[in-house]
């Protein structure tokens, strides 16, 4: 299961009237919440954020809070001119 599918199973969500009422397919909502390599896009998120009545900054923060930026080495350009 997805971070988005333990997002969805907390809170209880049933699969089939999410679909209706965002407009996405249930077939794109198990992959979502199933598939490893599906990623949500914005407005899926935004959608479900809208009908579940969720903060989306919180499912933001769920889905994506364990990421990080990446350790930047930055050195003075050598250039001669």
């Amino acid at each position: 299961m997805t971070r988005f599918g333990e997002f969805l199973a907390r809170r209880h969500i049933n699969k089939s009237s999410l679909s209706k009422r965002t407009g996405l397919t249930t077939q794109r909502i198990n992959d979502l919440c199933n598939k490893a390599n599906s990623r949500p896009m914005a407005f899926e998120v935004y959608l479900v954020a809208k009908a579940i009545g969720a903060d989306l900054n919180e499912i933001n923060l769920f889905l994506f809070g364990d990421l990080e930026l990446r350790e930047v080495n930055q050195e003075k350009s050598t250039d001669s001119k």
